[in-house]
């Protein structure tokens, strides 16, 4: 007796014997016409019902398709975490082609799951934190397992920067600490970054920050640049750091270019030992930070609200 159809069928008797007999007591309506109105009373019952019923298996639908959408989305996750622990595990494989395998996965990860970005950029960044060192560095001949070392850890700059969003997107940039990795041809150009910490890095061969917008703190901090296949050179041309830049006890031991770079928070390059030539020319500093530059250096106010090194 619960059933809605039941009830309905009811109703719509009940309208038509109703209304067909209120209207058979009129003797102004004839039989026909009684019967034709009591079977439109029934039937706009039976519309509604059809109505209603049409309402319900639309919800029931869209709950169902909101449970699958669910389900698949727990999947997804599921599996997509369970592909960043495999991949993690595998960057401990003493095979170096099984390492450089785990970083394409942990990047490809990151494509399709935004989420997993910064994550990702601290696996790569932690990676590149491990301690390193190659025959070359110290003048010396390399030996196979430092090479594939190298070429491992080669892969993984490039997928860092790979990761990093343009330079002239929004908003900030993703974060990366670097404190005292070994870094060779390492080239963030014309990215977007948040944060960088290469406090006592090594940064071997060229080193290239041109361009890069950081939107968060960048630390330098006792990092130095040295010889590797390449002279040590560190080009920053025409980047923007718009919070504290700090350069204190770099030693910069190639050719140094800061040209056409703003620095537009607090920075510091005390300390800093600059063994060739440095470029600064163009080169900007808000007027409204502290900056501190090595042993007669000095600025000269410029229009803009800026300040310039005089070269």
């Amino acid at each position: 007796m619960r059933s809605p159809l039941l009830w309905t069928l009811i109703a719509s008797v009940v309208l038509l014997c109703g209304v067909g007999g209120w209207l058979l007591t009129d003797p102004a309506t004839s039989r026909s016409e009684a019967l034709k109105t009591g079977g439109l009373a029934g039937g706009a019952v039976v519309a509604l019902y059809a109505l209603w019923l049409n309402d319900r298996r639309r919800r029931v639908e869209e709950a169902r398709q909101v449970i699958e959408q669910q389900r698949h989305d727990v999947d997804r996750e599921r599996i997509s975490d369970e592909r960043f622990a495999k991949s993690v595990e595998l960057l401990g494989h003493e095979a170096d082609q099984v390492r450089v395998g785990a970083l394409h996965a942990l990047a490809g990860l990151a494509r399709t799951r935004p989420e997993y970005r910064q994550t990702v950029l601290d696996v790569l960044c932690s990676y590149l934190r491990r301690p390193f060192a190659h025959g070359r560095y110290d003048g010396k001949d390399s030996t196979p397992e430092q090479e594939r070392e190298l070429q491992v850890r080669l892969t993984a700059q490039r997928l860092v920067r790979d990761l990093l969003p343009p330079s002239d997107v929004d908003g900030p940039g993703p974060d990366l600490d670097l404190t005292g990795a070994v870094l060779e041809y390492f080239d963030l150009s014309r990215r977007r970054i948040g944060g960088l910490l290469l406090r006592h890095a090594s940064l071997y061969s060229s080193t290239n920050l041109s361009g890069c917008v950081f939107t968060g703190q960048a630390y330098f901090t006792a990092a130095g640049t040295g010889p590797g296949r390449l002279v040590g050179l560190f080009r920053c041309r025409n980047a923007t750091f718009l919070d504290r830049a700090w350069f204190s006890g770099t030693a910069f031991s190639e050719r140094t270019n800061f040209s056409d770079t703003a620095f537009k928070g607090r920075t510091t390059f005390k300390g800093a030992s600059f063994a060739k030539e440095v470029l600064f020319d163009g080169a900007t500093f808000s007027d409204s930070a502290e900056v501190q530059l090595p042993d007669g250096w000095k600025l000269e106010p410029q229009n803009g609200g800026y300040v310039a090194v005089p070269i």
